[in-house]
């Protein structure tokens, strides 16, 4: 993902079985589960992401290496003061995870298909073993992906391609040195990269496999928590007024795309004929690009940062936004309850994984700032 255009919302979660027979068993639960379609996407799965960890080396050889240069060692270094901060601080998993590095010359770890019906904010999932139903497809070439975006506009629905630079394979391969630093995320401004670390991290210690909004609500919550003390303990007060900046873009992003998500959502939902649907919803963007241009001039300082995103939008993109961020503030609520203990609070957020589906949402939803 490119966190520029997409701040901190979609990531993909692989949990490959590890090793030729591993691999074998996961094809096998394809066929079974869904037919053997599937086989050939979980193969490059498995590929690609077999190719990307055979490129990973020990943090510590490349800071040894006299070839490695000083921005990335640094960098490097940087990295690894998180990772500990995220153990003794965050009380987040302490394994091979984010120890290793790779460079995959690329400027993506994967590329996410997401799609959604032209008059509905429901996305299209795709269910695998041991994730369960997800709202998204990775795929580990770029035309790959969009050759799956093609297809699906053609059977009439709305489908968009975004970068990813991280994604988490749920601690399911630590046996085979956990996920590494990649070069896809490792410069991104100091902020940026704790975040996204005690994101990926988040997903070792809870994961409800078909629960995409869960899952990813209680990881951008960890995220933010952890990544706001990791900024007061240990950044300087540039960086910290760079980020507060960013936040300031990124809260005024997340608040104009969900005002006008929920007008399209009060129009699908209601009785009108789909003609009408669609001029409202014709309107409805065009009045949320409109807006984007006012805040761009009035409270961002001309920033593209967003252009791409504003330009590109649709029912696809407006989804997967509800699947990050739909209930983070019960979450951190969660967490004030039990008195910002890391350790209460996942053990809190473990009771509600055990929950019946609609019992946990019901519970969370009740969390929710009134």
């Amino acid at each position: 993902m490119n966190r520029t255009a997409l701040p901190r919302m979609v990531r993909w979660k692989v949990a490959l079985l590890g090793g030729a027979g591993g691999l074998a068993a996961l094809l096998a639960l394809a066929c079974l589960g869904s037919g053997c379609a599937n086989v050939r996407y979980l193969a490059q799965s498995a590929h690609g992401h077999l190719t990307l960890m055979a490129s990973a080396r020990p943090v510590s050889d490349w800071t040894q290496d006299p070839s490695t240069t000083e921005p990335l060692r640094a960098r490097l270094e940087l990295s690894q003061r998180m990772r500990d901060f995220a153990v003794h601080e965050l009380k987040l998993p302490d394994n091979q995870s984010y120890r290793r590095y790779a460079d995959l010359n690329r400027s993506a770890a994967v590329w996410n298909v997401v799609a959604a019906p032209p008059l509905s904010l429901k996305l299209q999932t795709w269910c695998f073993p041991v994730v369960g139903c997800v709202a998204y497809r990775g795929y580990y070439r770029e035309d790959d992906a969009r050759a799956l975006a093609a297809a699906l506009r053609q059977t009439g629905l709305e489908a968009s391609v975004y970068p990813v630079p991280a994604y988490s394979t749920l601690g399911k391969l630590e046996w085979f040195g956990g996920d590494p630093l990649l070069n896809t995320f490792l410069q991104q401004h100091e902020g940026e990269l704790a975040h996204l670390i005690f994101h990926e991290l988040s997903h070792q210690v809870v994961f409800v496999p078909g629960d995409t909004t869960f899952n990813e609500s209680f990881a951008t919550a960890v995220e933010r928590l952890g990544g706001q003390r990791w900024l007061t303990q240990h950044s300087t007060a540039l960086v910290r007024e760079q980020w507060a900046r960013r936040e300031s873009m990124r809260a005024d992003f997340r608040a104009l795309v969900l005002t006008h998500r929920n007008q399209l959502e009060t129009l699908y939902a209601s009785g009108v004929d789909d003609g009408a649907k669609q001029a409202g919803k014709l309107q409805i963007m065009q009045r949320l690009r409109e807006a984007h241009q006012g805040i761009k001039a009035a409270r961002w300082n001309g920033s593209t940062a967003y252009d791409a995103w504003f330009a590109n939008a649709n029912n696809a993109m407006l989804g997967i936004m509800a699947s990050y961020n739909q209930w983070v503030p019960a979450f951190e609520a969660v967490f004030d309850l039990q008195g910002r203990d890391f350790d209460r609070f996942y053990a809190e957020v473990r009771r509600l994984a055990d929950l019946p589906s609609e019992q946990r949402r019901a519970t969370l939803d009740a969390r929710m700032p009134r």
